[in-house]
Formats: C-alpha cells, structure tokens, sequence
C-alpha cells in the first residue's frame, strides 16, 4: 500500500533539485525567459519528444548524446530554436560551454521557428542562475509563451514500509498542441529510486493517455518534450505508487495546458466507448478533439450533435447509425438511430454547452474499446494570438 499527498514545490519537491527562472531580455518587459532545472547529484534520464520529422535542434542534441546522465537543463522561451540546421546544435553547444560546475548539460526550448539563438542574451543570462535557488514559480513562468498561467503538480509519495519519494513537475503549453510523442515543454524530477530503464517503460505508457490523448488545436509542435529525471536520493521506489503519482501529474498538467488553449473557454472530455477495439476508440476520440467544426460548435454553445455524429463516421473505423448513442454529460442526445432532439431536450443540452467543463460521449455499441481525449474550444481569440504571434 502507499499514500500519495500533494505538496506544494513543483520540479524542486524532489530532494537535491534546484530551479529558477530570470530575464535575459527574450521577452520584452523584462518578463521571465530563461529557467534551469539543477541536481546536486546527477540524475538517469527518460524522455518522449515530438513525432513531428522537423524536430528542433535541442531534441537533435539530445539524441546524439546516446545515454548519459546529467545534472542540469537550461531552458528559454520566446525561441525555438527549430529549422536552424546544424548551426542550431553548434549554438546550444556554445552556450551550454559557458555554464560551469554542470555535467553532460541539456537545453530545451520553445518559441517562434526559424530563428537562431539570441546567444549573447542567453550566454548572459546564464550567469545570473543562482544553484542554490528554490524558485520553482518563477522557472515555471520562465518557459510560458502564450500561456495565460504556470503549470506545476508535485506529490510525496508515502510507502507501506515508512519510506517515500517525491515527484514533481512543470509544463507550458497553451497552442500547437497536438502532442503525438508525447508548442509544449514538461520537466519532472524525482528523488525516486528508478532507473532510466523502468522510467522510460513507464513514461511512454502514461503519455499514451495524457499528453498523447490532448489537443488544442490540432498541431504537432517541432519542440514538444517530456524529460524525467531520477537523482535517486531518496533510496524509495515502488513502481505502482510510481506509476500512480506520474499519471496524475501528467493527466493534470495535459488537462491544465487544454484549459489554457489559446482562446478557450470550455474543457471538454471525450469518452468514446463501445468501439471494435481500444485503437479504433482512440482514432474517434482524437478525431472529435481535433475536429474544427466540432471546436467552433463548443465556442459557440451550440448543442449541435450532427456534428458529432459527423465526425465519428469521418474518422475512418467501424461504426454504424443504428448502433451509435451521443451524450452531452448524462443526456442522450441520439440512441441507436433513434432521433430525441426536440426543443425541451435542445433547452437542457445548451445548458450543458455553457459549462466551462463538461463530457460528450459516444457509445458506438459494437465491442468494448474505449478511450478518453480532451480538447477545447476554438474562437476570435485564437485567431488573434496565432495572426500576431511573431510580435
């Protein structure tokens, strides 16, 4: 048996783990734009990045390591550092030589594409972190780009034998999130006793329905990564209660970084069930939280299931008119080709719409696949952040 308990500290929860976020003159307005995340001891490494094939020169500098362990991750905002060629690995070489007292360090960024590296500002800016600091809020708000606010979850976890590990995390994202690894960052530390091994074998498995199963607007960034460090100080490890306590943080932060969509006003869950099989109910699922027609719908509170039933029999697997039910939260709105949409019922599933949180489920009544995404709604707002983004 364990306990898990949330505890304030993000990615400085765990034991040994140090972060901060300062300006370096990235962003206007002297806001927050460089963060690192520090171990006294140095740490195994898991990771899941982008399946976009232009990935950014930092997934390319960390492939090239092989395995190793490290102690330090720079991270900046406000550039990506993607479509820069070999030129882009060369600059994180050169300004990760600058940072001292640091091994086998990584750099993560996120930002407009297409651009190099400011390396002064960044090579400046490194020489104000402080190793000693324990700001996590700040380091959270340090890597935001759009985002509306900070992303952070951290847990003690309490095993049955008086021992425990913490974990903790933060993430940004806010737009261009179609993560199919896994724009959005994630950076989770633990003072755990796992190694790199059973930490990768876990963190593809929670991915698959957290970050993977999370969309705002259907696009697959060239930066999204996920990295998960293990300085091991706590001498604790039980990989159910592991397991447990990465799933939550990562379904939370996935949902955090929904609800944050550029634009958005509704959360919206999406439990497709009653599939051929898990996949085809995951090819549904997906389909439905990227679908355009569908996220104006939500915008515009508009119970209309039509596109809904629409976008099922668009998205390729088995279904069938006769077999398939649509729910707004508990109220069927169509069952197995029976038509119950009248005014009464138009009344209560526009109630439903002006939720900002709610579910639509399809039963497709053929087998027992199921899964769950989420997505958000798509408006004027989202337009205008992406139409100015470079400025």
């Amino acid at each position: 048996m364990y306990k898990l308990v949330e505890i304030e500290g993000g990615v400085c929860a765990s034991s040994g783990f140090y972060a901060d976020g300062i300006s370096a003159g990235l962003k206007a307005n002297a806001a927050l734009d460089m963060a690192f995340i520090y171990s006294d001891s140095l740490c195994e490494v898991a990771s899941v990045f982008t399946t976009n094939k232009m990935f950014a020169a930092p997934i390319k500098h960390f492939r090239a390591k092989g395995t190793f362990e490290t102690n330090f991750i720079l991270i900046n905002s406000k550039n990506a550092n993607a479509m820069t060629g070999a030129a882009g690995v060369v600059d994180i070489d050169e300004v990760l030589a600058t940072i001292l007292n640091v091994t086998n360090p990584l750099m993560s960024s996120t930002g407009v594409i297409g651009v190099r590296l400011p390396k002064e500002k960044i090579i400046a800016g490194a020489k104000l972190f402080d190793f000693t600091k324990k700001e996590p809020q700040n380091a959270a708000k340090a890597i935001m780009t759009t985002d509306t606010f900070s992303k952070q979850m951290a847990f003690r976890v309490e095993l049955s034998d008086g021992s425990a590990f913490h974990i903790g995390a933060m993430a940004k994202g806010a737009g261009m999130i179609n993560p199919a690894m896994a724009t959005m960052l994630c950076f989770i530390t633990t003072d755990a006793s796992a190694s790199a091994h059973e930490m990768q074998e876990i963190l593809d498995a929670v991915t698959m329905t957290t970050f993977n199963a999370a969309s705002v607007d259907g696009d697959t960034s060239t930066n999204d990564t996920v990295l998960l460090l293990s300085n091991k100080k706590s001498a604790a490890f039980d990989k159910a209660a592991f397991t447990e306590a990465l799933h939550k943080i990562m379904h939370f932060l996935a949902l955090e970084m929904v609800r944050d969509g550029e634009g958005a006003t509704k959360l919206v869950t999406y439990k497709v069930s009653g599939a051929k099989d898990n996949k085809e109910a995951e090819v549904v699922a997906k389909a439905l939280s990227n679908s355009l027609l569908v996220k104006t719908a939500l915008f515009g509170e508009d119970p209309n299931w039509g596109r809904i039933a629409s976008t099922v029999g668009a998205s390729g697997v088995e279904a069938y008119e006769e077999t398939l039910s649509i729910y707004f939260n508990d109220l069927c709105v169509y069952e197995r080709g029976n038509l119950l949409f009248n005014a009464a019922m138009e009344d209560k599933a526009a109630a439903v719409m002006k939720l900002p949180r709610f579910t639509i489920s399809c039963d497709l009544g053929i087998a027992f696949g199921a899964f769950e995404s989420y997505g958000c709604d798509l408006g004027y707002e989202y337009v205008k952040v992406n139409a100015d983004y470079r400025t």
